[in-house]
């Protein structure tokens, strides 16, 4: 029922914070317009215009990664760090292969004179000391006191002074101490180092190693914080981007206009649905439904050209957003394709069994890439056209049936290769069911429990769809946990300015 005048913004706010509720509705719910915000952790406060400096804004940039960081090792099961080199024959990689190069031949001729200069040697061995004291758990105190009695560096100089230093048993002693520290993915290295005579290669690669170590390290950290950080994220987050936000008034600027623009593409269509009176704008715009919006706006990040920035609350998942988007667009034209040949020659295919399946695993392989700047979606299509007229016409010929002529066929591969057109029939109705699908989605209370109704076109696709509706309903309900106070009250401002200028008058004089 649509909001009266006299109303007041209790009741406004009340609806407006069940609305943008998720999974923990009760919690939004209890959250008042009227309140003070800035006295609850879990409320974003409001912040006057405020110039922001230097070191504000990178405080605010290392708020962000930090979040960026937690979010993805909590969301992502197969989120790890990896060694990669630079490309081959990259001017990085180059510019690194001749510094490391020059800095070991310098090495190697250094320990080559007579007698030997060990200095670089030695400072080599402190910093392996420092990375073999970082692996220890604290409470190892035995083999910390042997690592730093074996590589005491004071005492390898009083050593290098008189000529007495055992470099290769230095080196050995590391080999053995980095044994009994790695993970046992790294027991071949290990014994690959045994293996090495030339103490300047050896050197080499036992910090290759160790840097193989450290990466084992962090991933090992990295799976020990995923279950707290998901027990805990949601607080978390919602923390962090409250700092980002006191560092950054305007950290909510996109993110504004992204659910302001969702408010008037609404506006737009209950407009168009039903004529309007003037001056039936104010009760149009307090009878929306805030969550309608919000579903509406998020919906929109599946066609969202990602060239432009995304709103600021979504930048954790921009990259799982944009993989579901490419995987849509590759399952709507897989859509079109087999509605498309149905349409034409079904007749022809009726009675054999799992053509549909046959019809996508032809498309899949050819519309690999499709994202790609390079890919050519009607060259790709053609092929498609090709592979599905040699199909049928071996499936007719195995029945004893007349294959398709080439009028037929000519006419098939060209309704499929018109997919690419702008405001395709067929592809603006594969593409409505899928946006319907997907609404529809959001819409369940629980959509772990069950599916929606799948439009009709889409049952070829029906796997696929519901697995990427589960991953973009899961990703939808995680960000509303998290932002719902933020986005609650910017939907009060921009659907009930009134009551959001009233509370301003009542709360200006005790400022």
């Amino acid at each position: 029922m649509p909001l009266n005048d006299d109303q007041n913004s209790d009741s406004d706010s009340s609806r407006l914070s069940e609305s943008t509720a998720s999974s923990s509705d009760s919690e939004y719910s209890r959250q008042s317009f009227n309140s003070d915000s800035s006295s609850k952790p879990s409320s974003p406060a409001s912040s006057p215009p405020k110039m922001v400096t230097f070191d504000e804004l990178m405080a605010a940039a290392r708020n962000l990664s930090n979040l960026t960081l937690a979010h993805e090792i909590a969301v992502n099961a197969n989120f790890c760090i990896k060694h990669e080199d630079y490309p081959q024959n990259s001017l990085a990689g180059t510019v690194k292969q001749i510094v490391h190069k020059a800095f070991w031949d310098h090495l190697e001729s250094e320990l080559n004179e007579d007698p030997p200069e060990y200095e670089h040697a030695i400072k080599l061995f402190e910093e392996i000391k420092e990375i073999l004291l970082s692996f220890l758990a604290p409470g190892a105190n035995r083999i910390q006191n042997q690592i730093c009695e074996v590589l005491d560096t004071d005492l390898i100089r009083q050593q290098a002074e008189h000529n007495a230093v055992d470099i290769h048993g230095l080196a050995n002693y590391i080999i053995n101490t980095m044994g009994k520290l790695c993970a046992p993915i790294r027991d071949n290295d290990i014994k690959q180092l045994k293996a090495t005579e030339n103490i300047v290669e050896l050197l080499r690669q036992i910090f290759h190693v160790l840097d193989l170590m450290k990466m084992d390290v962090a991933n090992y950290t990295i799976q020990s914080l995923r279950p707290y950080l998901r027990r805990n994220l949601v607080d978390y987050e919602r923390t962090k981007f409250q700092e980002i936000l006191e560092e950054t008034p305007s950290a909510l600027d996109l993110t504004t206009e992204w659910i302001k623009e969702s408010i008037e593409d609404e506006l737009s269509s209950i407009s168009n649905e039903s004529s309007s009176s003037p001056g039936a704008d104010h009760s149009s715009k307090s009878s929306i439904s805030p969550t309608l919006v919000l579903n509406n706006g998020y919906l929109k990040l599946l066609q969202w050209d990602y060239h432009k920035t995304i709103p600021e609350t979504l930048i954790t998942d921009e990259v799982r957003l944009q993989e579901l988007r490419e995987k849509l667009n590759q399952l709507k034209i897989i859509a079109c394709v087999c509605l498309i040949t149905n349409n034409m020659v079904g007749a022809a295919i009726a009675n054999v069994p799992d053509f549909a399946n046959l019809l996508k695993r032809i498309s899949v392989p050819l519309l690999e890439g499709m994202s790609k700047k390079t890919f050519d979606l009607k060259e790709a299509l053609n092929a498609i056209g090709v592979q599905i007229c040699i199909k049928v016409n071996e499936s007719l010929t195995a029945r004893d049936l007349p294959t398709l002529n080439a009028e037929m066929q000519n006419n098939l591969m060209g309704q499929i290769t018109s997919i690419v057109e702008e405001n395709n029939p067929v592809s603006s109705l594969i593409d409505k069911r899928i946006q319907l699908f997907m609404k529809s989605l959001l819409a369940l209370p629980s959509f772990r429990k069950c599916m929606p109704a799948l439009p009709g076109g889409l049952s070829v696709i029906q796997p696929e769809m519901e697995l990427v509706g589960s991953q973009f309903a899961s990703i939808v309900e995680f960000n509303k946990q998290v932002y719902g106070p933020f986005y609650a009250n910017i939907l009060k401002k921009l659907l009930f300015p009134e009551a959001a200028i009233g509370k301003a008058g009542i709360e200006a004089p005790s400022n």
